[in-house]
């Protein structure tokens, strides 16, 4: 799965900050609804993944029942708070 691609799936641009607020909450609702109806472990995660980087995620023992899951996205989370500490001002 291509991020500029879910994005432009769920928010019709993938531009988010061309998107009205109401159309930016319709896309996540619309995520969330993949979510809990796709069963292949790889989109599932692409589709969580989406979720998160956009700060409106689920639960981690809600979407994953697989622990090796949970793990791949405690992974995922921790290295985005890495990124972002050594972000810092330019």
């Amino acid at each position: 799965m291509d991020l500029d691609d879910q994005m432009r799936r769920y928010f019709g641009t993938a531009d988010l900050g061309a998107v009205p607020a109401e159309a930016f909450a319709a896309g996540l609702e619309h995520v969330r609804v993949d979510l809990g109806l796709e069963r292949d472990r790889s989109r599932r995660f692409a589709l969580w993944t989406l979720l998160f980087t956009l700060d409106a995620a689920p639960d981690l023992d809600v979407v994953f029942k697989d622990p090796a899951d949970r793990d791949a996205a405690r992974t995922l989370m921790e290295m985005s708070e890495k990124m972002s500490s050594n972000e810092g001002p330019a």
